[in-house]
């Protein structure tokens, strides 16, 4: 908060995983009187709704790390992560995959 009180930054970097989860990435976003843009920092696949709903959108920062455990990975069409259909955050997890990576 002193970064963005001293107007030191340019951007917000969050990471939804790191921040509060949902919770704090909103309240992260009630920063708009600021109005600094907000970029994400990884899990895109939650990041994506939480950028949608964010005023100072920015970018999205893409990271496949989800791709080889889900059914069908998201493809990114012309640089832009297409919005799901589906409930929540429209991926299904592989069981059989998962299970490649389980540790003992």
């Amino acid at each position: 908060m002193r970064a963005l009180q001293a107007q030191a930054c340019d951007f917000l970097m969050r990471d939804v995983a790191r921040a509060g989860h949902v919770t704090g990435w909103m309240q992260a976003a009630g920063v708009q009187a600021h109005g600094i843009p907000m970029n994400s920092h990884l899990m895109p696949e939650v990041s994506a709704h939480l950028l949608a709903a964010t005023p100072t959108f920015h970018f999205l920062k893409y990271v496949d790390g989800t791709d080889a455990v889900v059914q069908a990975p998201v493809k990114i069409v012309d640089g832009h992560w297409p919005a799901s259909e589906k409930a929540g955050t429209g991926l299904a997890w592989d069981a059989e995959k998962v299970e490649r990576y389980l540790m003992a």
